[in-house]
């Protein structure tokens, strides 16, 4: 296949570590990286390791949200955390950056030369992706655009602009991360076995020993899972708030029946019934041992009226970074794949594995 350049929208932790991670990916090129602070581009390749130098370190969250998204404190990549280095924050510390009010706008008007977008920015509005995904097409982008959203809800409001990506030229991969993500293409595979699938069971554990401050747009998603919590809570709750919230749990916080996408995106892909999955798992913040191993369970009936279940478990050695940056990369490359071949709109991950 062909060399892919790519760039990255949000400098937080997911989006580091892609940049980090593409030098081990052979033929992925990073052309271009932003925050709410700055871009960088170069249509050569970015000196990634000046970037990530450059961009190292947190302050105190400083939000500033507007109507279009360009101030948005989200777009570092994290709720409120700002990269500063020197004089300048975040991408703008680089030597190879300007800053910049506008910068999706600015990403947006290179993006001709661009093969694929990764959308490293949390979702913490349902329809914040899918609006970012609209503007691409809306200025004619053709190409791929990657996410590694976690909201079931969001694949209908994805789904709801397929035509549109179709009809622009871009091929959409949506819930391409760790789960949904690496999982949700495990379990498509797992359930080959079966001609009829009964239960998929998704059980994660992440360590995080760096804590809210590192991780703070992750910690936040998975904080509106918990019970009296939502979406427009977490996005509201301090960062004083989030730290009393990981010291009230001991710092390990562990969570059930998660409104995780797998389940719309099995559905989607013909697997199972979406109210056949279950998504739960362990956040430790203070350790970078997993507090449990990650998991996938497919109960299922064979073709010769066997009941069974296959179980695939991921090493508790493999990090979080590697198990969602090295997927996430992997299904650029598979949306590029596709999208050099005429199809557009939007996939889910499994339906880039094997059909049912």
């Amino acid at each position: 296949m062909d060399d892919i350049d790519f760039a990255v929208l949000g400098t937080g932790g997911i989006g580091r570590r892609a940049l980090d991670y593409s030098r081990e990916k052979g033929g992925l090129t990073p052309v271009a990286a932003c925050d709410r602070n700055g871009v960088a581009v170069d249509h050569d390749g970015l000196d990634v390791d000046e970037l990530l130098a450059a961009t190292e370190g947190n302050i105190a969250s400083e939000t500033r949200p507007d109507a279009s998204g360009e101030n948005d404190p989200r777009a570092d990549g994290g709720t409120g955390a700002v990269k500063q280095s020197g004089e300048m924050k975040g991408v703008a510390a680089s030597a190879q950056a300007d800053p910049t009010e506008t910068p999706i706008d600015d990403v947006i008007a290179e993006s001709a030369a661009i093969d694929a977008v990764l959308i490293a920015l949390p979702n913490l509005e349902h329809d914040f992706i899918p609006r970012v995904g609209e503007r691409f097409a809306d200025a004619g982008y053709e190409g791929v655009l990657v996410d590694v959203l976690k909201r079931s809800r969001v694949i209908d409001i994805l789904d709801d602009r397929e035509a549109t990506f179709e009809e622009s030229g871009i091929t959409f991969v949506c819930g391409a991360g760790a789960t949904p993500g690496f999982l949700t293409g495990a379990a498509a595979l797992a359930a080959q076995s079966f001609v009829e699938v009964e239960a998929v069971e998704i059980w994660w554990g992440v360590g995080l020993k760096s804590g809210y401050e590192d991780n703070r747009g992750t910690v936040r998603e998975d904080i509106a899972h918990l019970d009296g919590y939502d979406i427009e809570t977490a996005r509201n709750l301090t960062d004083e708030e989030i730290e009393e919230i990981v010291e009230e749990h001991d710092g390990r916080i562990e969570f059930t029946d998660m409104e995780h996408a797998d389940d719309v995106l099995l559905e989607r892909a013909g697997i199972c019934d979406a109210e056949d999955v279950t998504v739960g798992g362990i956040l430790d913040l203070r350790s970078d041992e997993k507090p449990t191993t990650t998991t996938v369970r497919v109960t299922g009936r064979t073709f010769d009226g066997e009941r069974g279940t296959n179980t695939f478990r991921l090493d508790d050695d493999t990090s979080m970074e590697a198990n969602v940056n090295g997927p996430a990369l992997g299904y650029l490359k598979a949306g590029v794949r596709r999208n050099r071949a005429g199809e557009y709109g939007v996939f889910g991950p499994a339906d880039l594995m094997p059909g049912f």
